[in-house]
């Protein structure tokens, strides 16, 4: 039977991305142990709370497994309101809209505020929802580097005077760990009459002093007058927010393709979600122990030498500089029971490979240390290999 040219492109591209040693797999896992989870988002401990998951029941129980359509037609049910304003009080924003995901909320954000008059300047390390964003608005699009004030001000000026001007953002780097200089980007924009868009995935429910990241409450919409959030990572369930003004939500509402022709999320995931924030309000004290745990981590870090990159939130990525490196010790790690990310190119530039170590409010200083002693063991075992070789 002959190959059709559809199947003949596909498998030379699969088999170009074995040859590189670039291969992507997803792990079943039957039972996560989650104290030796060190590669999930879960940074409060949230996900496996059995208080989400009866609240998550009780919705079902009430509003039915599935919302049954979009928010516009019949699927914006009391659940969906509720935690709409509830995240925009957290956010200290005067209205919340819900999305589906993270990357819907920001194609959708993108989509219905760009087109062929707008230009978009991103950070160049920003998380491939904002690009692909930015591409499906039509705008025109510029990407500036990595917290680089300097060079954003340079693109700023050259903007043509008939374009309208939207700064794209992170809030923490998801591959980096490292946080956007949010007191400096507003300034910037400010002083070119320009929009400030913040994707704070990563932050909220970490950072903050109510766990509202770090833009909420400490920065208005006449700084940050677009704030994105995720809800399947600190908060443990699942879905997305963009906060802003009363303009923006109902601008969103309009024209945000992605949240007009999309069913809403299920009822039962925005009960567990409103669970969620009443323990973030009510148990500060995860908060504290996740940032102890990060302390902890990377001061045994350095005592044995691993080459952390600089971050002080629970994003620590351990450069290793090579596929092949990274997925050796990924393995190593897996086979002591220890589930850590392995982030190689395209994610991330060739020769910064890394793994992306994750922390959370659930582990133990034992449980770190554990995996601390596991690293200084292929540390020790790397030198001893180098010492060898230079003998021989």
């Amino acid at each position: 039977m002959l190959r059709s040219s559809w199947q003949t492109h596909l498998n030379d591209r699969l088999a170009q991305r074995r040859e590189a040693k670039l291969w992507r797999e997803r792990p079943i896992l039957e039972q996560v142990v989650r104290q030796r989870d060190f590669a999930s988002n879960d940074y409060l401990g949230l996900s496996d709370d059995p208080r989400l998951a009866e609240a998550q029941a009780q919705g079902a129980r009430r509003f039915g497994a599935g919302a049954g359509a979009s928010h516009l037609v019949s699927g914006h049910l009391s659940p969906h309101h509720e935690l709409e304003e509830r995240l925009a009080e957290l956010m200290g924003r005067p209205r919340a809209l819900l999305f589906s995901t993270g990357y819907m909320a920001n194609l959708g954000t993108l989509q219905a505020l760009g087109d062929s008059h707008t230009q978009i300047y991103q950070d160049r390390l920003n998380h491939a929802s904002l690009l692909d964003g930015a591409a499906l608005a039509g705008a025109r699009s510029r990407r500036f580097h990595h917290r680089d004030l300097g060079d954003l001000h340079r693109l700023l000026e050259r903007t043509p005077a008939d374009s309208r001007r939207l700064v794209v953002s992170d809030g923490v780097f998801s591959m980096d760990g490292d946080i956007a200089d949010i007191t400096g980007l507003a300034r910037t924009c400010q002083q070119h009459d320009a929009w400030l868009m913040i994707d704070d995935a990563h932050g909220i429910g970490v950072l903050g002093e109510h766990g509202d990241g770090c833009v909420g409450q400490c920065y208005g919409t006449d700084q940050v007058p677009i704030l994105v959030a995720t809800l399947g990572k600190a908060l443990g369930s699942a879905g997305a927010v963009v906060a802003g003004d009363e303009l923006l939500i109902e601008t969103l509402i309009q024209f945000a393709r992605p949240y007009i022709y999309t069913t809403a999320q299920p009822p039962g995931v925005a009960s567990a979600t409103l669970r969620a924030l009443d323990i973030l309000a009510t148990e500060p004290e995860r908060r504290t122990r996740l940032h102890d745990n990060i302390h902890h981590f990377r001061a045994g870090a350095a005592a044995l030498g691993l080459p952390l990159m600089p971050s002080t939130t629970p994003i620590q990525p351990l450069l290793l500089g090579t596929s092949t490196k990274v997925m050796a010790w990924r393995d190593t790690l897996a086979s002591h029971g220890f589930l850590v990310g392995a982030i190689r190119e395209p994610t991330v530039p060739r020769g910064q490979a890394r793994l992306r170590l994750t922390l959370s409010a659930r582990h133990t200083l034992n449980d770190i240390d554990a995996l601390l002693d596991c690293l200084g063991e292929l540390v020790s075992h790397e030198w001893q290999g180098a010492q060898g070789a230079t003998n021989s």
